[in-house]
């Protein structure tokens, strides 16, 4: 089969037939539709994470299962990505997109109403199935729609500060809506954001599918989504249980075994469900590779900070959702008025390197921190150059993975980008709780048991897992300064096409 993809760098998406001969002029409203959705997609892995304890107590969850109402939505969205994807590509960007704000907004309907924990489980596994549609859609739709440099530019920074800033935003949702509202609301709030979308949808978006060889590949789906639920769920079970437990090794061991089935598979499928000419791509693999690692020290840093915030410095769960709104501004202003605007002119890993670079500087920052530490000197410092370093990140590795790929694999190449987001962060999470927890634990034992001792030993066991995640963003700038080579789309050569 020949894809007719260009290299990431180029300005020029390949030409097809079902190319629209001028841009559509509602696009910029066609964007806030996909803005929407995305958002809902990002928020919704962290809103809950503030309100977990009120509803652990109302419905009667025990601290075994608890986790269940996070783990759930990972484990369905980061396990069927890749799926969701494909069935993009085979079904249309935008009835997938309708289908996944459909599904999404009626299993958030139901979460809010659960009158059980395994209600509410259930729920968050169908919105996570909905999500694994509904991300790759968006992404795939927002690069379909805008195939400008400039304006591309624009969009894709719009999306790179959701896509960095979403999480917190969470944070922020989820501490108002727990101290004003009531935890289920955490889970409603989607249902009127997702009817909004859908009205836009209807009327503001437009596809013209190109299935041209696009199948479903039902063993690869299968191998896929089981490795990449076996991986995932074992690095959260890693988190509380340690890497040595045996259900830890076992999950990641067959997680391991299963993709690598699926990557035979690919090799010889006539119509793989992942064409493994996307990620042979270099400029591509380093995108993958590059924001996996980024999000792994991200998602760490808001774990860590949370508990910091709350437990060492006693904020009301909203002061603490409120105290992550200078790291969401800063993530506007590095993805929508530094990378959007230099985009055009210079290489992307120009932007990625240093945005990297910023981002571990901040976090090396936090590792300073103590129990007498202040918000204003200790912390706010930090989030504004983590912001500001994950804007110049995100957006340029979201615009690169997806530039030039061929109509008919746009999804599942959106679906890439999204699996090793939500790889990475599972990754992340679990690596460096580990690290925190044994460290605390091990400082503990030397100091006593004393109520001094014990706050100390949770700040220690935090700045040294800090230490890692900037080693991990660190790692991420050498990733893209060594793999990425893509020029910048107005100085790019003209498109070749690629064989697959």
């Amino acid at each position: 089969m020949t894809a007719p993809t260009t290299r990431p760098g180029n300005a020029t998406p390949p030409t097809t037939a079902h190319a629209p001969a001028t841009p559509d002029p509602r696009r910029w409203w066609a964007l806030v539709v996909i803005a929407l959705a995305q958002l809902m997609v990002i928020l919704d892995a962290t809103i809950v994470n503030i309100a977990l304890p009120s509803a652990q107590r109302d419905l009667g969850m025990s601290d075994g299962n608890r986790q269940w109402m996070i783990t759930s939505y990972t484990l369905a969205f980061g396990g069927l990505l890749l799926l969701g994807g494909r069935l993009c590509d085979l079904v249309g960007r935008k009835r997938a997109f309708v289908v996944g704000l459909v599904g999404f907004a009626a299993a958030s309907a139901l979460g809010g109403a659960a009158g059980t924990s395994g209600t509410l489980f259930a729920a968050r596994a169908l919105q996570g199935v909905f999500a694994a549609v509904l991300a790759p859609s968006a992404l795939s739709l927002l690069t379909t729609t805008f195939t400008d440099p400039t304006e591309r530019g624009k969009a894709f920074g719009i999306y790179g500060a959701i896509a960095g800033g979403g999480s917190a935003i969470g944070l922020i949702s989820g501490g108002l809506i727990t101290e004003y509202l009531d935890w289920r609301w955490c889970l409603y709030v989607n249902v009127p954001i997702a009817v909004v979308a859908l009205v836009g949808a209807t009327v503001l978006l437009h596809d013209r599918p190109d299935r041209t060889g696009v199948r479903l590949d039902v063993p690869g789906a299968l191998l896929g989504s089981a490795g990449l639920v076996a991986l995932v769920h074992g690095f959260g079970e890693a988190e509380p249980r340690g890497w040595t437990d045996t259900r830890v090794l076992v999950l990641l061991a067959a997680g391991a075994a299963l993709l690598t089935g699926f990557v035979l598979r690919q090799r010889a499928a006539r119509h793989p469900l992942l064409p493994l000419h996307i990620v042979r791509d270099r400029d591509r693999a380093g995108c993958f590779l590059t924001i996996s690692l980024a999000t792994a020290g991200m998602f760490g840093m808001f774990l860590f900070m949370t508990y910091y915030l709350q437990v060492v410095l006693a904020y009301s769960p909203v002061r603490t959702g409120l105290a992550f709104l200078p790291l969401t501004a800063a993530i506007i202003t590095g993805s929508t008025q530094i990378s959007a605007r230099l985009m055009q002119r210079v290489p992307p890993r120009r932007l990625m390197v240093p945005g990297a670079l910023l981002a571990a500087t901040g976090m090396l920052t936090l590792t300073r921190l103590t129990v007498d530490s202040s918000y204003t000197t200790g912390v706010l410092p930090a989030l504004i150059l983590m912001g500001l370093g994950m804007g110049m990140t995100f957006m340029p590795v979201f615009s690169t993975a997806t530039a030039g790929i061929a109509p008919h694999d746009a999804g599942v190449t959106s679906a890439t980008v999204n699996t090793a987001q939500q790889v990475g962060g599972s990754l992340g999470t679990a690596l460096l709780n580990t690290i925190a927890t044994t460290t605390g634990a091990a400082y503990l034992a030397a100091h006593g048991h004393t109520p001094a001792a014990v706050r100390e030993s949770v700040v220690h066991g935090y700045t040294v897992a800090l230490w890692w995640a900037a080693g991990i963003l660190l790692l991420a700038a050498t990733v893209a300064a060594a793999m990425i080579t893509a020029k910048a789309p107005n100085r790019a050569a003209a498109p070749q096409p690629t064989t697959a």
